[in-house]
């Protein structure tokens, strides 16, 4: 059966892997970004409708929703795939840095579970969030995006719990690195990449698809016994240890 969906930060790797596959699955979206060349791309592309906005402001979030709800004939759920990436340490961030990745990762995420659930009301339906393995265990030089993404498993769970009454799913999924241009940095030197691959038990960099196919199962109605969980999709990265590191470990 065919669904309605609102995308936010459609044009970003996981984002746009997302928008298209639920476009070949048959649903229709509508897609926001700020970058609306990308965002004409993919309409394309998908045949989904474009909202562009600044997410900065709530208000602007509300009308994205609204104007989604009205462009499709309803909603029956709500994605967000934005993220941004800070790696230093505590005493090197500064007050803009941290503000700024609070902005992006936390603010608007809570600002879309206000727009959306207020939208869902009437029907129910699901939101899905994008927190971070790094949010579920230590890692070095992430506190501040840490900081965040915790912030948004929290308000996952919050939120659930506020809106199950009214059959509204919140949900969550916490990828490890992936191969997308945020990432690229990270990877793009082979001691980088192989230090990367290392951290994650199953050896490997994850790939967008494989985060797009979590977010859209638990956007579907038939998982309509799943709310206010984050599903850790991250090959191991945060409850596993990897094997090089545990064997350094019983031999010392």
């Amino acid at each position: 059966m065919a669904n309605c969906y609102l995308i936010f930060g459609a044009t970003g790797g996981i984002g746009s892997t997302l928008v298209r596959q639920l476009a070949t699955e048959g649903h229709h979206l509508a897609i926001s970004g700020r970058n609306i060349a990308k965002l004409e791309l993919l309409q394309k592309e998908t045949n989904a409708i474009p909202i562009p906005g600044d997410l900065a402001e709530w208000e602007c979030i509300q009308e994205i929703v609204a104007s989604a709800k009205d462009a499709l004939g309803g909603l029956d759920g709500v994605s967000s795939c934005i993220g941004s990436l800070l790696l230093k340490p505590a005493h090197l961030t500064s007050r803009d840095d941290y503000d700024a990745i609070l902005a992006t990762n936390l603010t608007t995420s809570f600002g879309i579970v206000r727009a959306a659930t207020t939208s869902l009301f009437s029907t129910g339906g699901s939101i899905v969030l994008t927190a971070s393995a790094a949010a579920k265990i230590g890692i070095a030089n992430h506190e501040a995006i840490t900081t965040a993404k915790a912030g948004v498993m929290g308000l996952i769970q919050s939120a659930a719990a506020s809106y199950a009454p009214r059959k509204i799913r919140i949900n969550g999924v916490a990828p490890g690195l992936v191969e997308t241009p945020l990432s690229a940095p990270l990877l793009n030197t082979p001691a980088g990449r192989l230090g990367s691959e290392h951290m994650h038990p199953l050896g490997r960099i994850g790939n967008t698809c494989e985060i797009a196919r979590s977010i859209a199962w638990l956007l579907s109605p038939e998982q309509s016994w799943i709310t206010g969980q984050t599903l850790a999709v991250d090959g191991g990265l945060a409850s596993l240890l990897p094997k090089a590191r545990a064997t350094k470990n019983r031999s010392s």
